[in-house]
């Protein structure tokens, strides 16, 4: 019999189902939507930062001064996309979580988005879902402006430089209720907080464009159905002559047209072109209830819409 030192350390044995349990909680830790987000915020928090002037190469620990544009801008938009995940979840349909964006833009990023990774059970799901994020954001940017136009300064009109902000119907009214003034006479020079709430606004009229694959399309396939194929091609012609005024439209126009006609043609054939996905229900009709919701929808994208976003001033 050997009784020498053994050479090999002894095994410790865990148990199967604890080290599985591990396992699982790792993979729910959705780790890149975590890191996009950081991302997201670092670049939205620099470039808020560039617009309260700070000289981020002289004064690089004034960094903190864009979190009060990048949190309220990533609040509405988050606010906005899980809007759609929380629907989603609702109608059991398998959603992704947010994701964020970060980009070298004029806000530190091109948005947020999620996946919908199967079939719509019915219209009203599908109305629910795309209603949900466009509501949702809405909510949050209408405080962010009034707290934001608070804050803000007001001058006289004068020739200035840089990039002009348009105006929406909304937006315009709250500069007049909230100081007294109407944009035209005077010049608002936007707090931080209240820039987010605007681009806010933007974000909530773009995605209501009634069009292809926008919530303002699903919208109205939730509707009307077969009708949102010449719907979407509507849109595409009328942002065609609004493109004089900002060439912006012109791009839109092409995503969509683009997006919605020849990619989906090169991918499954161009009976489908500008056509919705299908529905596992296409007869079940919308609730009044939904209907209403779809009319209010409807009135946040005519006070929202801004017809030319941004303009570029001279002195």
């Amino acid at each position: 019999m050997d009784h020498g030192i053994r050479s090999t350390p002894p095994m410790i044995w865990f148990p199967n189902g604890q080290a599985e349990r591990r396992k699982r909680l790792w993979d729910r830790i959705p780790v890149t939507h975590i890191l996009f987000f950081l991302a997201t915020l670092a670049t939205t928090t620099f470039y808020g930062a560039l617009h309260h002037n700070i000289d981020l190469l002289e004064e690089p620990w004034k960094f903190y001064q864009g979190f009060s544009f990048s949190l309220t801008l990533l609040a509405i938009l988050g606010t906005h996309e899980f809007g759609h995940y929380w629907m989603a979840r609702h109608h059991g349909v398998p959603v992704t979580l947010p994701y964020f964006i970060p980009a070298p833009s004029l806000i530190g990023t091109f948005g947020a988005f999620i996946r919908i990774k199967g079939a719509v059970p019915n219209r009203g799901a599908l109305f629910d879902i795309g209603v949900a994020g466009p509501l949702a954001g809405f909510v949050v940017a209408v405080p962010a402006i009034v707290l934001g136009l608070t804050l803000s300064e007001v001058k006289p009109a004068a020739e200035l430089s840089g990039i002009g902000l348009g105006s929406s119907l909304l937006f315009n009214g709250l500069v007049h209720v909230l100081l007294g003034i109407t944009p035209q006479a005077y010049d608002v020079i936007l707090h931080p907080i209240a820039f987010a709430g605007w681009i806010g606004f933007l974000v909530t009229a773009f995605n209501l464009i009634p069009a292809s694959q926008l919530d303002g399309g699903h919208i109205v396939y939730s509707l009307f159905g077969r009708w949102h194929r010449p719907v979407t091609l509507l849109c595409v012609l009328a942002l065609l002559p609004m493109g004089w005024y900002w060439p912006g439209w012109w791009l839109w126009a092409f995503i969509i047209f683009w997006f919605s006609g020849p990619h989906v043609a090169w991918r499954q054939g161009w009976r489908v072109a500008f056509a919705h996905p299908p529905l596992l229900d296409e007869a079940t009709p919308l609730s009044r209830t939904q209907k209403c919701v779809a009319a209010a929808a409807l009135a946040i994208f005519v006070l929202t819409f801004p017809p030319v976003p941004f303009t570029m001033l001279f002195n």
